[in-house]
């Protein structure tokens, strides 16, 4: 089992930064690819980003590109979401998931917890 923790949302205004560590732990060498995903309130959870453990390729939904860097530091087993320029609609909570397959972010094995990002106008 892998266990997902997310941190680092908060309340910041348009415009601000903000990043996202989701920290992995137990049979993290299962591991392939983390994901990003985030539901905002009163909409279906939807796909931000992914990144591969291994060779670190990203990949990210056309609202984020040029907007959200997603990294990874594999000695602290933790993927990070940074997240510039921020609106208001980026408001929700954001999940960091494990991914059997970087190139299928429909499945998914592992989910965290999440963590609320508000952005106010």
């Amino acid at each position: 089992q892998v266990q997902l923790v997310e941190s680092g949302g908060g309340l910041v205004q348009a415009g601000d930064s903000l990043r996202l560590a989701c920290a992995a732990s137990g049979r993290t060498s299962s591991l392939n690819t983390i994901g990003w995903y985030r539901q905002a309130p009163g909409k279906e959870r939807e796909f931000v980003g992914v990144i591969s453990l291994s060779g670190g390729s990203t990949n990210y939904a056309d609202f984020v590109k040029g907007r959200f860097t997603i990294s990874r530091d594999n000695a602290k087993n933790t993927v990070y979401l940074q997240m510039n320029s921020l609106k208001p609609e980026d408001t929700g909570v954001y999940y960091c998931a494990g991914l059997p397959e970087y190139r299928n972010p429909n499945i998914v094995q592992y989910w965290g917890k999440g963590t609320l990002v508000s952005v106010s106008p």
